[in-house]
């Protein structure tokens, strides 16, 4: 599976961006697929994840209620819905998929994953 992120972007603090993940090179079915994102000088956190019908989600705490996930297996694209962006959500977002589940929260319980998109707020 290859995957393709975009849509990141500079927004003002209270913002919103989507953020989209394109998957391409084998069926799309059977993947759960998780956003993660990292900040100058962090190491690299979960933001969400996705299971493969897309009727199951999960949430860092420092996301919930702002940001939301969701998934057009149709169109092979997962999207990240960011409302109420702040200045800590800034850094380079990555998607990534792997095959079937649980829920993982940590990058190596990934198979695959999309090159970053950059994310900036400013206050």
């Amino acid at each position: 599976v290859q995957l393709q992120a975009s849509g990141g972007g500079l927004v003002q603090a209270g913002g919103s961006l989507r953020l989209s993940c394109a998957a391409s090179g084998r069926t799309f079915s059977g993947y759960f697929v998780g956003w993660f994102r990292q900040a100058p000088g962090k190491e690299r956190e979960f933001v969400a994840a996705i299971n493969w019908s897309g009727g199951g989600t999960f949430y860092a705490d420092s996301v919930k209620g702002r940001f939301s996930i969701s998934r057009d297996n149709a169109k092979t694209t997962v999207y990240l819905q960011m409302n109420n962006l702040n200045p800590d959500d800034t850094g380079a977002y990555f998607c990534a998929a792997r095959f079937g589940g649980p829920y993982v929260t940590t990058g190596r319980g990934y198979e695959y994953w999309g090159q970053g998109t950059l994310v900036t707020v400013s206050s």
